[in-house]
């Protein structure tokens, strides 16, 4: 397993992270998400099958934008 750390741009809540919890989770290989709207900051634990543009991919889907 690895872990992805996200910066992401545009949370702002609660709501904020479950959207993402529930976008990221819908991934095949996802084992833990913890978005975090007060840093900015996902950590996302995935299996190897799973790349980071994957993630990527589905959080930018829902409305929120992934910093390089």
């Amino acid at each position: 397993m690895k872990e992805l750390i996200l910066n992401v741009e545009g949370m702002m809540c609660e709501g904020c992270e479950n959207r993402i919890k529930n976008a990221v989770g819908s991934i095949d290989g996802v084992v833990d998400i913890a978005p975090n709207h007060k840093t900015g900051i996902v950590k996302v634990i995935v299996r190897e099958n799973v790349t980071e543009s994957m993630v990527k991919e589905k959080i930018e889907d829902i409305g929120f934008s992934v910093k390089e």
